[in-house]
């Protein structure tokens, strides 16, 4: 059941400070646990390999910047009691305009992602099973069969267990290899080895940071928290958040550094690089680590998968009922509110569910072909622009009268987010630079 605002004596809503506590902690297990995926953990792995503990400094300062970035999500939302793509449409049709083509393209590619990454981990456990194809079928059609019957409250505890065994098999795999606690402590100090500039970049705004970051205010609003007095919660909420990705983070970096570093090995690009991990635990400490390092692999991915069938489908019902509005002219006095009734009737809407279908069903296709060059390109353009459109978005919605002027960013949070939003920037210079032109 939802947490939920309350009313006075009186009857009027109460918006007095909730009181912290643990039991509500939800949202940002579910941003967490949707926003490490297995292409992000080889990643880290590929850059502890490389420079053994020298990045760590880097991965805390991740962990800050999206602190701040989600922070800023959640903010909007319960000072403001709008929705995120609410506050985007008011600074002009062009916000409107880019979402609509990055929600479809980044769905239709991502999609097929999500499926094949979940599917490795199983045909690794199950060689003599059915092939990679057959296995991202199915957990593409589970995760749209959960999402579709399954509202807000039984996702979160779903999503919960995911992440407690992501987070007890690596943090179980980063002490069997023994870290190096002095040199931990070491790379917590500022230094750019020769050639880990691009490394550096990813750590800090790679990890934990897609748009499942912007979806956050919509799982904060399924809680059922939908104004200010539940701010002091929700930021609590966000810290634990993306702390237990810094753990996930440090942890593989451990793994890079002492498994993979000290033997000069090298990982496979992308999911397939966890495959290879899993070869190397098995032949270091036997069959059982390694298979337990491939259950945690499964719940990285299928965690993810989930998330963003859940989460991204909430943002894109939303982008529908606000751009039919907005045509319409509809006079709703409810139109662009944020609160668990709206996303409740959202998980039944008719747009929620055809984007669970079009993350579903055409993606397959990819299964079996190559992914066209144009829309590799148009996917990682599009894809590249996201995390520096939500940074500088919200500098600006935060900064303007269209936030009460008790919750506008004040200069660290400012500062943070323009941190990150510079930070994005020369991301998406370097990642469209990368993309095969």
């Amino acid at each position: 059941m939802a947490e939920t605002s309350g009313t006075t004596e009186t009857g009027e809503l109460d918006s007095r400070p909730r009181r912290s506590s643990w039991r509500y902690i939800g949202p940002g297990i579910v941003v967490a646990a949707t926003g490490v995926g297995a292409g992000d953990l080889v990643a880290t792995l590929i850059a502890g390999s490389k420079f053994g503990y020298t990045l760590m400094w880097a991965a805390v300062i991740g962990c800050l910047v999206k602190i701040s970035l989600a922070e800023a999500v959640g903010r909007w939302h319960l000072a403001t009691g709008r929705t995120l793509f609410d506050g985007w449409r008011t600074l002009g049709g062009w916000t409107t305009g880019y979402f609509a083509v990055y929600v479809v393209v980044w769905g239709f590619v991502y999609g097929a992602t999500a499926m094949s990454s979940s599917a490795l981990p199983i045909v690794a456990l199950f060689p003599d099973g059915p092939g990679l194809k057959t296995w991202a079928i199915i957990t593409g059609l589970i995760g749209l069969v959960f999402v579709w019957f399954n509202q807000y409250a039984v996702f979160e505890k779903v999503m919960t267990v995911l992440i407690g065994v992501m987070f007890v098999v690596v943090v179980y795999v980063a002490i069997r290899v023994v870290p190096d606690v002095g040199a931990s402590f070491a790379g917590l100090l500022p230094v750019l080895p020769d050639g880990s500039l691009i490394y550096t970049l990813g750590l800090i705004g790679g990890v934990g940071g897609t748009i499942t970051m912007a979806a956050y205010g919509y799982w904060v609003n399924a809680k059922g928290w939908s104004d200010s007095s539940w701010m002091k919660v929700m930021r609590i909420d966000n810290r634990v958040a993306y702390i237990t990705t810094g753990v996930f983070v440090v942890a593989m970096l451990i793994v890079g550094a002492e498994l993979l570093h000290s033997s000069s090995i090298a990982l496979t690009k992308g999911d397939r690089g966890l495959i290879d991990l899993g070869v190397i635990l098995e032949e270091r400490f036997g069959a059982a680590t390694a298979k337990l390092f491939l259950v945690g692999f499964f719940a990285t991915s299928f965690s993810s998968l989930i998330g963003v069938w859940h989460g991204v489908s909430l943002m894109f019902a939303d982008f529908v009922e606000r751009t039919r509005a907005a045509r319409t002219g509809a006079a709703d006095a409810d139109a662009g509110r944020a609160g668990s009734g709206t996303v409740g009737r959202q998980e039944r809407s008719v747009p929620f569910r055809a984007y669970l279908l079009w993350l579903t069903f055409p993606p397959m296709t990819l299964l079996w072909l190559d992914e066209p060059f144009g829309l590799v390109i148009g996917y990682g353009v599009l894809g590249a622009f996201f995390m520096p459109f939500l940074a500088l978005t919200l500098l600006w919605l935060l900064n303007s009268s269209r936030t009460p002027r008790e919750w506008r960013n004040g200069w660290l949070s400012n500062g943070m987010l323009g941190a990150a939003g510079l930070l994005f920037v020369v991301l998406c210079v370097q990642q469209v630079r990368d993309l095969p032109w």
